[in-house]
C-alpha cells in the first residue's frame, strides 16, 4: 500500500475498530487474571501468537527469514513487547480496567516526546506542547487522586499502567526508527512474540503460581487475546504505522480511554467519579492537540 501523509476515512474507521478493540480488551485480560497468573499467560498467549503468526506468513506465501542486521533491531522490540505487556497485565491485575485505561492509553503522549528528537518531521509545536501538558496532568491527576475506586485500585497498579504506556510508544518508534523498517508488519510481530515469549515465561515464577481459578471460559479468553487481538490486531496495527505518520496513527488512541472507561462500567460494573472523568478529558483532549496536523507556522 502507498504511504500515506494523512488519515483517509478507511483509516479512520480501522483504527476506531481497533480502539474498540483494545478497550474491551482491558476487560478480557482482567477477566482472564481470575484464571491465570498475569505474567505467565501474558507469556502464554505470545507464544501462541508467534505459532499463528508463523502460520499466517507461511499461508500468504512468505518465508519466515531474518534480514540481516535485523537481530539487534527485533531482539530490542521483542523485549519492549514483553515489558509493555508484563505492566499492563499487572496493572490489570492491581488496579480497575477505568484507571488502567487513561493512564495505558497516554501512550501518545511519549511517542510525541520521543519522535520530537528521535523521528524528521514530527517535531513539537507550542500547540502540541499545550497537549503534551494538558495529557500530563490528566495522567498526574489519575494517578494521584485517591477518591475514586479506591476499594479496587492501588498506587502499584497505576504505575505499572504508566509504565506499560512507556513501554507501548517504544514498539512505534522501533518501527520507525530501527533496522526493523526494513521489515515487513508480519516479521515484526513475529519478533515480538518469539522473543517475549520466553522473557515472560521466564520471569512468571517470580510472580506466584502459575494457575488459579482456571475455568473454560478463561481458555477462550486466552485464545482471544492471542489470535484476535496479538496475531489480528497487532498486525493490523503495525500495517497501518506503515501506511500513516505514526503520529497520526497514534492520535486515535484517545478514544483508548474512552472505550476502556466504557467497557469497564458496562461489563464490569466499575464505578468513577468527577476525578476519573476530569483526568478522562485531560488526557483525550490532550492526545487531540499532541496529533494536530502542523500548520504551516509550525515548520
Amino acid at each position: 500500500m502507498e504511504p500515506k501523509n494523512s488519515v483517509d476515512a478507511t483509516g479512520a474507521v480501522a483504527l476506531i475498530a481497533f480502539s474498540a478493540l483494545l478497550g474491551f480488551n482491558q476487560v478480557v485480560i482482567k477477566f482472564t487474571n481470575e484464571g491465570l497468573q498475569p505474567v505467565f499467560w501474558a507469556g502464554l498467549r505470545s507464544a501462541i501468537a508467534a505459532i499463528c503468526v508463523a502460520a499466517w506468513i507461511l499461508f500468504i506465501g512468505r518465508r519466515i527469514r531474518f534480514a540481516p542486521g535485523t537481530a539487534l533491531a527485533g531482539i530490542i522490540a521483542g523485549l519492549i513487547f514483553g515489558f509493555e505487556f508484563l505492566m499492563l497485565f499487572l496493572a490489570l491485575d492491581l488496579t480497575t480496567v477505568t484507571r488502567t485505561s487513561i493512564i495505558f492509553y497516554s501512550m501518545p503522549v511519549w511517542l510525541a516526546i520521543a519522535a520530537h528528537f528521535l523521528i524528521p518531521g514530527e517535531r513539537l509545536s507550542a500547540v502540541r506542547i499545550t497537549g503534551l501538558v494538558l495529557s500530563l496532568v490528566g495522567v498526574a491527576w489519575a494517578i494521584l487522586s485517591r477518591s475514586d475506586s479506591a476499594a479496587e485500585g492501588s498506587l502499584t497498579g497505576d504505575l505499572c499502567a504508566l509504565a506499560a504506556s512507556i513501554g507501548w510508544a517504544g514498539i512505534p518508534l522501533c518501527a520507525r526508527i530501527t533496522a526493523l523498517k526494513r521489515v515487513e508488519p508480519e516479521m515484526q510481530l513475529f519478533w515480538h512474540t518469539i522473543v517475549s515469549a520466553p522473557f515472560l515465561l521466564i520471569l512468571a515464577p517470580l510472580f506466584g503460581p502459575a494457575v488459579r481459578d482456571f475455568q473454560s471460559l478463561h481458555m477462550l479468553a486466552l485464545m482471544f487475546q492471542s489470535v484476535i487481538v496479538v496475531a489480528g490486531g497487532f498486525m493490523f496495527w503495525l500495517h497501518l504505522l506503515r501506511r500513516y505518520p505514526a503520529s497520526t496513527v497514534a492520535s486515535f488512541s484517545f478514544l483508548g480511554p474512552i472505550f476502556g472507561v466504557l467497557f469497564g462500567w458496562l461489563l464490569l460494573g466499575e464505578q468513577f467519579g468527577n476525578d476519573l472523568i476530569f483526568s478522562l478529558v485531560c488526557v483525550a483532549a490532550g492526545i487531540i492537540l499532541i496529533n494536530r496536523p502542523a500548520q504551516p507556522a509550525d515548520q
